[in-house]
């Protein structure tokens, strides 16, 4: 089973000869006992019950789901239909139970603490049958004073977790207006709500100790933050404040320091400081000179410093803390234009284009997650130029380790805080409880410099007047509007402004901070989804004009090795069988595929085609989409799909399935998110030859544009030399349709126009259009000519093609092969060759190497002629 990564660093001493099986960290005078090892888990009794029996080994950090699993008393939940089979498992109520020892040493210690990192989501701690702590939140750190319930020796750790059903149903019959606001029960224990269901994933509503717990012990002081606030950066000179936080037992003196690498020197600084019990906040000035700024992917490097926070009551050093932070300068640029008012991110004095993907959970069990699992679909991201990600605010906040790869990377996050489309409670206790939440993820998340945008929610702004809450009384909703200004635009906002002023906040998503909008008048982001619930063409993106997109998608399936992973051969008959429909969560899902495929191109002429289709249905429709965005450059300055990756294997509209494998949208990306794009697009009677740059500085390249029949004729052809623009838009060449006609494109269902950019090697990008509506388009069939070549892990393989080949797809059986790129177009009478990595040997490959076009995904019609759209 997958185990978790890290979840954040621990400050203790070493114990190791005391703790027996329980590891122990070393770092600084205090301690911590990490209590991972030696769990157990049962099904509470009902009341009345006595038994003390049933209980069965648990894994800590983890949840009731995968220790079912592990001890097989549930089958696979993701395999065929078992999802629906393992409900009651959120009906009952859980244990998980402890025995665990304490050394006298570690209560010599003045003060002793049981710390939990995260609890999903209701539960009960008791130690030596004590009840410390009533949690309901999942994303909160608790600290519970524990000193006075430990004693030396064997002692018992047990949480209670109630059915989170139940335990949510409980508290909102404690809300007076929960009747009235028609508030769904979920939301009053706060929990990820992608656990409930949503239109991609499953419902798997878990219980359990999911984060790690410990018990940190201490004397004098201790240090419970330590940020690096970036007052001012430049490339000239960056001012900071080294922030440390040191919790004190009592009022005394104490020398704080501060230490780092500057150019390959130490920097050391320290202050001395006059504690009073409790919270301490020292600030240290930092001034460094020509620092090294971190930038995100594409605009330079992702330099990272690291330092030390030291606390010293007397002559020996109490506590340490160390954090990472990339210094640069961060500016939501929001200012009145010609369109409306701009939304664009300004870092260190550059307005980037934000090119990227939403981001859901890893997994419906976040701890079988690992480091490898954050690697490849974060630098998957990476790989196909994307430069931001938005992290989805229905799901958990993520790990140290995947902020820490982001910043490695250059990968900038939109962080929306966690909550998900429902709308919120307005209890005081709720608005305590979300301040607290926002107050312990900032604190442990403000060092990264990737995130750069924190977001108050995921459509909630917006969701007022969804459904039958649209028919509320207006009293009620203006109570429920109050409640939401304060939540979101009031204790959230706060939290940011007071921890973390140098990162941008932004209430909604989507959202125009509450500013009117009109056809003339658009401003904050927007989520488009016309395209697949409006049911439109695809080229209605190009109808709208947002400052930013931060949400549009299709749906498509996983290729057929992922589908073998859940299914058996009945239920791969077509998409309609019950297990097929089991893994698709959006209403009508595979019906909207269905339907939107049968517009442009004819029914695929099996269950593998269709599977196939769908991808290039799907990147065809968001490279339409994403074009538009990017040609739209400076008034959208955004395009943020929907989605990057999936929590289990399904038809959705990730670009990388659960497993991550690329589907076709990805490779797309890759080349529509490229650093210069060529972009020919049919408007106004003519192609117009856009080329994009998120260059900061001019480029020098040759545009060659070809007029071609689909058998390789060309009918006419330009070159020309040209002066790429940094950060620009800009149309380079107008081809007038009636110079086409003249040309002998009289027939435009057989023709095509390709554009490509050359600087002084293979084309910097490559693109071509259509000059008619796809469904009259008729492709020739394409014989394809495959050679290969290589060995050691590295083949080549060289694809040819005597008629234009579109959406050229390579697979590999099941073989795990990484290859440079696929679904590539192939141009009458040339090539394309792409590499393939992979432990399998030459022969392996050539065993199972399959090539297909997308004339090969449907029946030859009667005359053997044209194949691969509507006939």
């Amino acid at each position: 089973m997958r185990r978790a990564v890290a979840w954040g660093a621990v400050c203790c001493a070493s114990l190791a000869a005391m703790l027996c099986s329980t590891a122990a960290v070393a770092q600084s005078a205090n301690a911590a006992l990490v209590l991972d090892r030696g769990w157990q888990f049962r099904e509470t009794p009902a009341a009345g019950e006595t038994s003390d029996g049933g209980w069965l080994p648990a894994t800590v950090p983890g949840d009731v789901h995968l220790d079912l699993l592990a001890n097989k008393r549930i089958p696979d939940p993701f395999f065929r239909d078992n999802e629906a089979k393992l409900q009651w498992i959120d009906e009952a109520s859980w244990e998980y139970q402890l025995n665990f020892d304490v050394p006298a040493a570690l209560l010599g210690r003045a003060n002793v603490d049981l710390v939990f990192d995260g609890l999903d989501a209701a539960a009960e701690v008791y130690v030596n049958d004590a009840k410390v702590l009533d949690a309901d939140n999942m994303f909160r750190v608790w600290r519970v004073p524990a000193k006075d319930h430990v004693h030396a020796g064997k002692n018992v750790l047990r949480v209670v977790f109630p059915s989170p059903i139940k335990a949510a149903e409980k508290v909102a019959a404690t809300d007076p207006w929960q009747p009235k606001t028609k508030t769904a029960a979920k939301t009053y224990i706060r929990k990820a709500a992608y656990e409930y269901g949503w239109d991609w994933g499953p419902t798997f509503v878990t219980s359990g100790i999911w984060r790690p717990v410990r018990i940190e012990a201490w004397d004098k002081v201790r240090i419970s933050d330590f940020a690096i606030r970036q007052r001012d950066v430049s490339k000239e000179v960056a001012h900071l404040d080294a922030e440390v936080e040191v919790e004190a037992a009592g009022a005394g003196p104490a020398n704080v320091s501060v230490t780092f690498n500057d150019a390959g020197k130490p920097v050391a600084l320290s202050t001395k400081a006059s504690l009073h019990a409790g919270r301490n906040v020292i600030d240290v000035p930092v001034e460094i000179r020509q620092p090294k700024l971190w930038f995100p992917a594409g605009y330079g490097d992702q330099a990272l410093y690291e330092f030390t926070a030291t606390v010293n009551p007397g002559s020996a050093k109490a506590d340490e803390r160390k954090t990472k932070a990339g210094l640069r300068s961060i500016v939501l640029d929001r200012h009145p234009d010609k369109w409306g008012r701009s939304f664009q991110l300004v870092v260190n004095g550059i307005p980037v284009f934000a090119k990227g993907a939403d981001v859901i959970p890893f997994d419906s069990f976040p701890n079988r997650v690992t480091t490898a699992d954050y690697r490849r679909i974060l630098e998957s991201a990476r790989d196909a130029n994307m430069n931001m990600i938005r992290h989805w605010g229905g799901g958990y906040y993520e790990t140290d380790e995947f902020y820490s790869i982001c910043d490695e990377l250059g990968i900038m996050v939109w962080q929306d805080f966690m909550f998900g489309n429902d709308w919120q409670p307005g209890t005081y206790a709720f608005k305590l409880n979300i301040e607290a939440e926002a107050e312990d993820q900032v604190r442990r998340l403000r060092n990264h410099p990737s995130i750069v945008v924190w977001s108050g929610n995921n459509e909630t702004e917006v969701a007022l007047n969804w459904g039958e809450r649209g028919k509320l009384p207006l009293e009620t909703k203006w109570q429920m509007w109050q409640d939401y200004l304060t939540e979101f635009s009031g204790i959230l906002s706060r939290v940011v402004a007071r921890l973390d002023a140098e990162t941008p906040y932004w209430p909604s998503s989507p959202s125009a901070d509450y500013e009117e909008t009109s056809e003339h008048y658009q401003t904050g982001d927007q989520h488009i989804w016309d395209v697949w619930h409006g049911r439109v063409p695809f080229a209605t993106y190009e109808t709208h004009h947002a400052r930013f997109v931060t949400e549009y998608g299709f749906q498509s399936f996983p290729e057929m090795r992922t589908i073998e992973a859940f299914t058996e051969p009945e239920d791969r008959k077509n998409i309609f069988t019950p297990v097929m429909l089991a893994h698709q969560k959006n209403n009508e899902g595979n019906s909207i595929i269905h339907d939107y495929l049968l517009k442009d191109y004819p029914e695929p002429k099996d269950f593998p085609s269709f599977l196939y289709v769908s991808q290039v249905l799907q990147a065809e429709g968001i490279k339409i989409g994403a074009e538009h965005f990017r040609r739209s450059m400076p008034e959208t300055m955004g395009s943020i799909f929907w989605q990057l990756n999936d929590c289990w294997p399904v038809a959705s509209w990730s670009s990388i399935d659960y497993y991550g494998r690329w589907k076709a949208l990805q490779y797309y990306a890759r080349r529509f998110y490229a650093p210069i794009l060529v972009s020919p697009h049919v408007e106004e009677g003519s192609v117009k030859v856009y080329v994009v740059s998120d260059k900061t500085e001019t480029e020098k390249a040759t545009l060659r544009l070809r007029l071609m029949d689909f058998e390789g004729k060309v009918l006419l052809e330009e070159k020309q030399d040209v002066s790429v623009a940094p950060l620009t838009s800009k149309v380079y060449v107008d081809w007038p349709f009636l110079k086409l006609t003249q040309a002998g494109a009289t027939d435009t269902s057989k023709v095509f126009v390709v554009a490509e950019l050359m600087a002084g090697g293979p084309p910097a990008s490559r693109n071509l259009t259509y000059l008619a509506p796809l469904k009259e388009v008729h492709l020739k069939p394409a014989t394809l000519n495959v050679e290969t070549t290589g060995a050691n892990g590295k083949i080549g393989i060289r694809v040819t093609s005597p008629v234009l080949a579109r959406s050229v797809y390579v697979s590999f059986g099941n073989l795990d092969v990484k290859v440079s790129d696929n679904y590539f177009d192939v141009l009458p009478g040339e090539s394309v060759e792409v590499t393939a990595e992979t432990k399998a040997s030459l022969d392996e490959v050539k065993a199972q190497l399959r090539v297909m076009s997308l004339t090969d995904a449907f029946a030859v019609n009667p005359q053997g002629a044209t194949i691969g759209a509507a006939q």
